[in-house]
């Protein structure tokens, strides 16, 4: 928790000092709901999320050095560069992604359950999303299916209180977004985000059911965003003051598990240790990615998709390419 609060605060800085280019989401107060999640799972597990992405990779052990480099844009970020801090991905840790769609991620994560059930794979699969992500048609369409065909995938909804900028209240008919598994006749709990354990504990025995039993499950995870929507949004135009410092003051998850660390007996020193060692993390993180080299241009085409007639297809477009890119269209049309 430490380190990606130390992650995401350095990230903000990068940003603003336009190292980062494209958009970039904080996750800043959400740290005991995304580590209580991902502690849960096993390593053979799956995870796909939203775009608040950082921390969900360091919480997943991809390198703070690797998701700083692909905040740059750096070919040695965990996705050579080429995602951003929208798109991150580690496919060696069972991160399949960020998705900058909202809702997105929702029908592939449906079909990864589907294809572990086909392979024998005793597995679940995780899938964040947004409280603004449930109101889209595909959150109706992979519940319905993850439902009907008993899939083992738990649908992890964490609940800021705002999609972008409206409240969850002005969008959603039921708010206690919870309650909307039923519709789909599968269990639907809600939890306190700012408590780790309470994350760790709901997201364990969800998972353990959707391994053993194949049973699909909504777990709304009560959180909150310090930050703005993005780093580019001030965050004050529709909450006031008041309410972002009541939760920093009071709700603060990571003063919470600190108090809970110090009753039980963790020392002051031990607690500094642990923050000097992730303020190191993020610095070395930051010169690591500073070094790295961007990606080469000529490859900008590479790992897009094609099949055998993507030149056929190409082909008819690349006269009409504007702004010099018919260089590189040809060079993909040559390659298939």
């Amino acid at each position: 928790m430490t380190l990606i609060r130390l992650f995401e605060q350095e990230s903000e800085r990068q940003y603003k000092r336009a190292r980062i280019g494209g958009y970039c989401h904080l996750a800043i107060g959400q740290e005991a709901a995304t580590v209580g999640l991902v502690s849960a799972m096993t390593p053979d597990d799956k995870l796909l999320t939203s775009y608040r992405s950082h921390g969900f990779a360091l919480a997943r052990g991809t390198s703070a050095e690797s998701v700083m480099a692909e905040l740059f844009g750096r070919e040695d970020g965990c996705a050579a560069g080429r995602g951003g801090s929208m798109h991150l991905l580690d496919p060696s840790r069972g991160y399949l992604g960020a998705w900058g769609i909202v809702a997105g991620q929702l029908p592939i994560a449906t079909g990864v359950a589907l294809a572990a059930v086909k392979r024998g794979e005793e597995i679940a699969v995780v899938c964040e999303l947004g409280d603004g992500a449930v109101n889209m048609g595909a959150w109706h369409e992979a519940l319905n299916l993850a439902a009907i065909w008993r899939l083992p995938v738990v649908f992890a909804v964490f609940n800021n209180g705002y999609g972008m900028g409206t409240k969850v209240e002005q969008a959603s008919a039921e708010p206690e977004v919870h309650k909307r598994a039923a519709a789909f006749r599968m269990p639907g709990e809600r939890v306190d985000g700012q408590d780790i354990e309470a994350v760790y504990q709901a997201s364990d025995a969800l998972l353990t059911r959707a391994r053993t039993e194949r049973q699909p499950a909504v777990l709304e995870i009560m959180t909150y965003r310090l930050r703005g929507h993005s780093v580019a949004d001030a965050g004050t135009g529709y909450r006031t003051k008041d309410e972002v410092a009541e939760w920093a003051e009071q709700r603060d998850p990571l003063a919470l598990v600190t108090e809970k660390l110090i009753a039980a007996g963790i020392t002051t020193e031990q607690l500094e240790a642990i923050e000097r060692e992730a303020a190191e993390a993020v610095e070395r993180s930051v010169a690591f990615a500073e070094a790295s080299p961007l990606p080469d241009p000529s490859t900008l085409t590479d790992f897009v998709y094609g099949d055998e007639r993507t030149g056929e297809q190409f082909s008819r477009m690349g006269l009409g390419s504007p702004a010099g890119e018919a260089e590189i269209v040809s060079k993909l049309a040559v390659a298939a």
